[in-house]
């Protein structure tokens, strides 16, 4: 019985993980501090957070393959010295130390069922 929640649970909780669209936060700012504005990606995209040395923060939607050096040298020229990180979990650009991924969080409750429902067997 325990066994069969557990995997109801897991059931459950997969489409939601996996069923949505990416939201990255949305903002350009001089002071790297929280962003509120949010936005909705396409299924080819990821999310950037990029800083300029001594200059702005960008955080927006950006395709998965132009998050390289070479490619995001081409699409801001005006930034010369810069840190980024692209990621691809929703909300993940928050800034530059790496959040908590939504859809691990999601499965912690059926992963921790699935131990006990193991442990008492």
């Amino acid at each position: 019985m325990k066994f069969s929640l557990g995997l109801f649970l897991l059931l459950c909780c997969v489409p939601v993980s996996f069923g949505s669209s990416l939201r990255c936060y949305k903002c350009e700012d001089y002071t790297g501090g929280h962003c509120s504005v949010q936005q909705v990606c396409s299924y080819e995209d990821a999310c950037l957070y990029l800083h300029e040395k001594g200059g702005k923060t960008i955080r927006r939607c950006i395709r998965y393959t132009d998050c390289d050096n070479s490619r995001l040298s081409q699409k801001f020229p005006a930034i010369s010295e810069y840190t980024y990180r692209c990621c691809n979990t929703d909300l993940c650009n928050s800034g530059p130390a790496t959040a908590a991924s939504t859809s691990l969080l999601y499965l912690l409750p059926v992963l921790s069922g699935l131990w006990s429902c193991m442990i008492s067997q």
